[in-house]
């Protein structure tokens, strides 16, 4: 009868740490509502007719002090660990993303909680900010996989799962109902085996010499992961 493959030899994996990561372009922090959620919330403003709450399970919020009030009621707790994401331009929060579903003894994350302002949306600081995350996870903690799950019509968020190399591995239909709809999740994943090929395309697509003098890129991530090794 087959059995699956041996896993000699593992052990259940850390919890992620709740301390920062720094790149070129971005520093990813615990969340703090007290020193973040005023940022976070003028930075989200910018997105002014609300689609960046589509197909989030909350938002958009009226005020800073609903925002706040959120953050305080479901930021607080080790799972989902929530990050802010601070432009190093600015010095100021910009963004959000949380690792949810954790589980140390499979090895197992979800990547999840998203929210990029129109600030940060189409920029380096977009791709290093989850390149800083994924690092954490295969290569300093030691996971087998990570998950990105999002709403089946959210184009966008699929498209994103897919460049940054995670594999889409089906649709649980009607999975969730959310803001009175129905949501069919789309599931994608990346594992350990194949960290290390994404991991170099990851370093060099964010290398500064990838962007000409308007910051446009010169060389697509996924062209970088098609490549042999040898070949930059």
């Amino acid at each position: 009868m087959p059995v699956g493959a041996p896993v000699p030899g593992w052990t259940p994996r850390p919890h992620p740490p709740a301390t920062p990561l720094s790149g070129r372009c971005c520093r990813v922090e615990p969340l703090d509502p007290a020193r973040h959620a005023a940022d976070l919330f003028e930075a989200f403003a910018a997105d002014p007719d609300g689609r960046m709450w589509t197909y989030m399970a909350y938002g958009p919020f009226a005020t800073a002090g609903e925002y706040r009030a959120w953050l305080d009621c479901t930021a607080a707790g080790p799972d989902p660990l929530f990050h802010a994401i601070v432009d190093l331009r600015t010095g100021r929060a910009a963004g959000v993303a949380a690792w949810l579903r954790i589980d140390p003894a499979n090895g197992v994350l979800e990547l999840g909680h998203i929210a990029l302002s129109p600030a940060l949306r189409r920029t380096s600081a977009a791709t290093e900010v989850l390149w800083l995350l994924l690092h954490r996870a295969f290569a300093e903690l030691g996971y087998r996989r990570c998950e990105w799950k999002c709403d089946a019509l959210n184009a966008a968020s699929c498209r994103a799962a897919r460049r940054l190399g995670f594999s889409y591995e089906g649709t649980f239909r009607q999975a969730a109902i959310y803001k009175g709809r129905n949501r069919d999740t789309a599931w994608f994943a990346i594992i350990d085996k194949d960290w290390p090929a994404l991991d170099r395309a990851f370093r060099i697509w964010l290398e500064p010499a990838n962007f000409d003098a308007t910051g446009r890129q010169r060389q697509r991530l996924a062209a970088l992961r098609e490549r042999p090794p040898d070949l930059r």
